[in-house]
């Protein structure tokens, strides 16, 4: 078989199109495979749908040999397959490993002996040599020996404007030896540091590690800022006083809860394993999402309190979200905390909208939440403007004071009669 194909990237979304384009920019053939018809033929035609590439970086992909497929067969042309689909959590709240299980499906048809697999999708531990490589051998050939199998954690940061696929290093974690070596040597291309991991569950373990860390830590200062509201301690203040310590602090801020595709998802396949493996609950996570699961609803709380200062009810009451995406400076809305407070608010009779510079449409429960236009103008006529996402097209203090009342969930608005901070 003529491999004419380098590398072959399943899944064209935050995480596949970013690295399909390292690769290619490396002088690599890369093709993109997906399911979806409208972003295989918009990527064709020159046009991104990521924050983090723009139609011009698309456009210099397509001129260096990239191209985007539905079609399957050109696995079988591929020197390197890499597995970048969604691992989203299922309605009932646990690992949905269909997106993976379906591409894992389309390479089994087109394994060819020498090819190095590697799965980037965020699972739980086990999942590469308990799930993925028993169907791969399914095709006759023996991980290791005929093919090489690897996982590598992938670690996009959406609108990281300092660390890309490029100089972020790379986890990699093979069956075999052989196989790390194999995925070390592809990465190597186009990554300037690859880290190597004993083998693929600890390459697993080491981005839910990474992302636990930052949901617990989260949900500590969510706690916080609960309290420390109710004890009138400033805990912004506070943040900065203890991140002046130049060692043992680094510095999580509270918010409205917690959002995208990682934080809110990971700790939960971390958790569903050590209970579905071991028999009992990783108590740290578990609380952790609790807490973090519950900042929507009580920044209702705080909302509603506010407008009592006014005589207002929430029933009835103008309220108007400012910046629906979960990070500052993406238009992405995957697991925003925006979304469960809008239901909340909606279910208590709020009249709703919203204004965000990057989202032209955001929908609750197939209810289309109106978007208004004249940001200042919009500000004045309600009751009560709360700050979502600190997008740097904001003028935050302005907006506060063009507000009946401001309620700031990030912390950066300036002090005054009618802000309150989260």
């Amino acid at each position: 078989m003529n491999r004419t194909v380098d590398a072959v990237i399943i899944g064209m979304g935050y995480v596949g199109l970013p690295l399909a384009r390292e690769a290619t920019a490396a002088g690599l053939r890369v093709v993109g495979l997906d399911i979806n018809l409208e972003v295989v033929d918009g990527l064709n035609a020159g046009r991104s749908h990521v924050d983090d590439l723009d139609d011009s970086d698309v456009g210099e992909m397509l001129r260096s040999g990239f191209s985007a497929t539905t079609d399957s067969c050109v696995l079988r042309q591929a020197r390197t397959i890499v597995i970048c689909v969604p691992t989203p959590l299922s309605s009932d709240g646990l690992p949905d490993l269909g997106p993976v299980l379906g591409a894992v499906g389309a390479v089994v048809e087109h394994l060819q002996p020498g090819t190095l697999v590697v799965l980037e999708s965020t699972t739980y531990p086990g999942t590469t040599d308990e799930e993925i490589r028993p169907l791969l051998e399914a095709s006759g050939m023996v991980a290791g020996q005929d093919f090489h199998l690897a996982f590598s954690p992938e670690r996009i940061d959406p609108g990281n404007p300092k660390f890309g696929p490029k100089n972020t290093p790379k986890v990699v974690g093979g069956h075999t030896p052989a196989c790390t070596d194999a995925a070390e040597a592809f990465y190597t291309m186009f990554v300037d540091t690859v880290v190597r991991a004993k083998g693929t569950r600890e390459a697993e373990m080491a981005k839910l590690l990474e992302n636990t860390y930052r949901h617990i830590n989260i949900a500590l200062v969510n706690e916080m800022a609960r309290f420390c509201h109710d004890l009138k301690v400033d805990l912004w203040d506070v943040i900065n006083a203890a991140s002046t310590k130049p060692f043992g602090f680094q510095a999580f801020r509270p918010g409205p809860g917690v959002g995208g595709h990682c934080i809110p998802i990971d700790p939960n396949y971390l958790s569903h394993r050590v209970r579905a493996r071991l028999g009992y609950p990783f108590r740290f996570v578990e609380l952790a999402q609790e807490i973090n699961a519950t900042m929507p609803s009580y920044i209702a709380r705080r909302i509603q309190d506010q407008l009592n200062l006014d005589g207002t009810p929430l029933r009835g009451a103008s309220v108007l979200l400012l910046g629906v995406t979960y990070k500052p400076n993406i238009a992405d809305t995957r697991e925003s905390p925006a979304v469960p407070l809008a239901k909340t608010l909606l279910a208590q009779g709020a009249i709703l909208r919203f204004h965000d510079p990057l989202v032209k449409q955001f929908s609750v429960s197939d209810y289309d939440v109106p978007r208004v236009d004249d940001l200042f103008e919009s500000l004045r006529d309600a009751d009560i403007s709360v700050l979502l996402q600190n997008h740097d097209g904001y003028d935050i203090d302005a907006m506060a004071a063009f507000s009946t009342r401001f309620l700031d969930t990030r912390g950066v608005a300036r002090r005054a009669d009618r802000v309150q901070l989260l």
